[in-house]
């Protein structure tokens, strides 16, 4: 019999949508179980730190998830007894300038490596991919003694070596890579330079790159605990940040467990607030860079 498509457009008429057939349906539930089951495996230890900084110091022997006498005793010591509010202002400010100076000079650098043509331009580039090679722990020495040499030894020198990140830089150069040139030939007719061109026309179209770039070199700042070890741990205690502000709560013989986990607890917060205004811009950006190389 055959179908009559105008008397199916017609307004009133029920569409038929075909019903899912019991193996679509069973794959389905399986794929949600599944990841509500990894969820909750990469939840637990949040909880636990949660539920362990409400303890009092004897309670975290047992294995209990619940306190038994719940209290915030442990985050007033840390934001009162420990110092934890000054350590909180340092870590923001080295992260936040950080993260500002790469947006500005990775940005420049990615447009540079992806739009323009000068000489070497393919061998800086690998140079820059040959840094990503080169574990920390290899050019400790070397750094430190250079970062000595100049009397940089502290949040100068640490922001010095963090000032451009390569995997920042190649991440921006992979973004403008994937936007079409006709932006930039229309610039041209309208006889804007590069900078022009850069400035008014390809910089707007990177929001999601940049706000990627923010969120992980917050994060990375904020969480890193090797290199404010060596180049700020030894001295002012006024100048720890976060991570070593944290590692105060654990001696050679005991640990302060509820305050430990309170101070982590407290520390995740920043992160986690960035990551949901930055979501949605992060994920494009993410997604984006990895279409063209």
């Amino acid at each position: 019999m055959a179908i009559d498509v105008a008397e199916l457009e017609r307004p009133g008429v029920a569409q038929q949508i075909p019903a899912r057939t019991p193996a679509e349906r069973a794959r389905r539930v399986l794929t949600y179980a599944i990841l509500v089951a990894v969820s909750a495996l990469f939840f637990v230890p949040f909880v636990w730190s949660v539920s362990t900084s409400l303890k009092s110091l004897p309670e975290t022997t047992g294995f209990d998830l619940l306190p038994n006498n719940p209290s915030l005793r442990a985050y007033r010591e840390v934001l009162i007894e420990f110092d934890f509010l000054r350590y909180a202002a340092n870590s923001f400010f080295l992260a936040g300038t950080i993260t500002l100076a790469n947006l500005i000079l990775c940005s420049l650098g990615g447009y540079a490596f992806a739009r323009l043509r000068f000489p070497g331009r393919e061998v800086l580039f690998m140079l820059v991919l040959a840094t990503l090679m080169i574990p920390d722990q290899l050019r400790l020495v070397p750094v430190f003694v250079m970062l000595s040499g100049w009397g940089l030894i502290g949040f100068k020198g640490y922001m010095l070596i963090k000032l451009v990140l390569a995997t920042n830089l190649f991440f921006m150069r992979q973004y403008f890579l994937t936007i079409p040139k006709d932006f930039e030939e229309a610039a041209k007719l309208d006889n804007a330079g590069h900078f022009k061109t850069f400035w008014r026309v390809m910089l707007p179209l990177t929001g999601p790159a940049l706000a990627a770039i923010t969120i992980l070199t917050f994060q990375g700042i904020w969480n890193e605990f090797f290199w404010p070890l060596i180049l700020l741990g030894f001295g002012d205690p006024g100048r720890y940040t976060v991570q070593l502000g944290i590692a105060q709560f654990t001696f050679q013989y005991q640990a302060l467990w509820p305050q430990l986990m309170a101070a982590s607890v407290m520390a995740i917060l920043p992160i986690v607030i960035i990551f949901l205004f930055f979501q949605r811009y992060f994920v494009a950006g993410v997604v984006a860079s990895g279409v063209k190389g």
